[in-house]
């Protein structure tokens, strides 16, 4: 494959930015195995943007033959509070989501933080000499990697983490270090870190996040569950939660359900709408901005926008749905539906 096609491929929607190209071109043209990583904190159900957004980019870089890495950051997860820092919770919150990249992202090798972390001296050394190159001031900024405001009394292990998160790249060996938009701020944090301490620095991925349903916040939340999809949900719940959602006619700006479209249309390529022939009968449309313009221009009824996004993700979601439905063991899915999820 050529490098252009790598290139495609790599920066293909949902991908919004790479810092920077020019050494991702470098990359490609002088590594024919490079690595990757993306890391997760392991709590909670997997909503669209948690397993298919990032999914879809996991399975791009992979078709450009990265070798791909999902880090299961079940410290990360214990220093943020999620699960109640319960070590039960949150290996099984490990096992669900291993479960679930395995299904969706067949060539990713899955990495867990008990493991790399586990008798590694060396790691927990370099975290120090990591930390020793941020002020509390830097390290402060990047909080919203945690979901986590700059403004909030924090403990000190909150602190800690976008250390640790910075060494994860170097020991997992990623030449490319990926996420949502959320987590620019430690990957700018790492390349400036890492070429002091004689490591060169990764190249940065981001890809756009989906936005609540709602319309009101920036990305969907897990613990608001009414404004978002889940991959577990049922057809039923699916249309019901987009046909709730926040849609003025004509508007494209801050619409959430264009954005789950503009997705959508990077996982099949086209769109259908299927409506009665009093209302203008059945249309494919071959773009995003096909979509959008009718759209703004009112030639696309938002109920019939709902209708056409509902059945696409519905399309998605039922494969990875049946593998949990028939899948075994559920114990670690039945446990995790189980947790009370707060933020």
């Amino acid at each position: 494959m050529d490098v252009e096609t790598k290139l495609t491929l790599a920066l293909k929607t949902p991908v919004v930015e790479a810092v920077t190209q020019d050494e991702l071109r470098g990359l490609f043209e002088t590594n024919s195995k490079p690595t990757h990583y993306i890391g997760f904190e392991t709590s909670g159900l997997l909503h669209l943007g948690s397993l298919l957004v990032t999914g879809s980019v996991i399975n791009n870089l992979a078709k450009a033959g990265v070798q791909t890495q999902v880090f299961l950051a079940d410290w990360h997860a214990f220093a943020n509070g999620k699960l109640g820092g319960d070590w039960a919770k949150l290996e099984s919150a490990s096992r669900y989501f291993e479960q679930a990249f395995n299904f969706y992202c067949p060539k990713a090798k899955i990495r867990k933080g008990t493991e790399l972390y586990h008798n590694n001296d060396d790691y927990w050394r370099n975290v120090v000499k990591f930390s020793l190159n941020v002020t509390i001031a830097r390290a402060t900024r990047t909080m919203q990697i945690l979901g986590r405001s700059e403004h909030e009394s924090l403990d000190v292990a909150k602190y800690i983490y976008p250390s640790m998160q910075g060494v994860d790249i170097k020991f997992l060996g990623a030449d490319i270090a990926h996420a949502g938009m959320d987590q620019r701020k430690v990957h700018m944090l790492a390349r400036e870190v890492f070429p002091k301490m004689g490591w060169k620095p990764p190249i940065a991925l981001h890809h756009s996040l989906l936005p609540s349903l709602s319309g009101e916040e920036i990305k969907m939340s897990k613990s608001q569950p009414d404004t978002a999809i889940f991959i577990h949900d049922s057809a039923e719940e699916i249309k019901r939660k987009v046909s709730k959602a926040f849609c003025p006619e004509k508007t494209v700006e801050g619409n959430p359900v264009l954005e789950y479209a503009k997705f959508l249309f990077s996982l099949a390529g086209a769109f259908k709408v299927e409506r009665p022939a009093k209302f203008g009968g059945t249309v494919e449309f071959e773009s995003f901005e096909a979509l959008q313009g009718a759209f703004s221009k009112g030639d696309l009824h938002p109920a019939d926008l709902k209708n056409a996004v509902a059945a696409s993700l519905e399309a998605q979601v039922a494969p990875i749905r049946g593998h949990f439905e028939k899948g075994r063991p559920k114990e670690h899915f039945e446990a995790v539906k189980s947790f009370q999820i707060t933020r």
